[in-house]
């Protein structure tokens, strides 16, 4: 587990409270705009690249990693770029908190790789 464990007393930006590691999975979109939702989907998605946090965006969801506090935080705002439009704005969000880890959403998938990889030469 090399690089994804930290230490206990490790820091958030902010220095004031303990890092606590968060991989977030969150789809923000309004209601009642009609069929097509990527120009705003991509308003939500704009703010969350801009946070500084680590993401990635897919098909379904953007995944963002980060402090617990800042995570929340960005997915306040960009949920919030919606519906200070007037939008009523709906936001799924699955949470992953994970204190002490790091880098969870390069090693998660890693793992996964590496297991099917064994799986795949055991059956030979």
């Amino acid at each position: 587990m090399t690089n994804e464990r930290k230490e206990d007393g490790d820091k958030g930006r902010s220095g004031s409270h303990e890092y606590i590691n968060t991989v977030a999975a969150v789809a923000i979109a309004p209601s009642g705009a009609g069929e097509e939702l990527s120009k705003y989907v991509a308003q939500a998605v704009g703010v969350i690249r801009d946070s500084g946090l680590k993401n990635e965006t897919n098909a379904m969801f953007t995944n963002i990693e980060g402090d617990l506090d800042d995570v929340l935080r960005v997915v306040r705002d960009a949920a919030l770029r919606l519906a200070s439009q007037g939008h009523r704005t709906g936001v799924s969000l699955k949470l992953d908190i994970r204190p002490g880890f790091r880098n969870q959403m390069e090693r998660k998938p890693q793992l996964v790789d590496e297991l099917l990889s064994g799986q795949a030469q055991s059956e030979r």
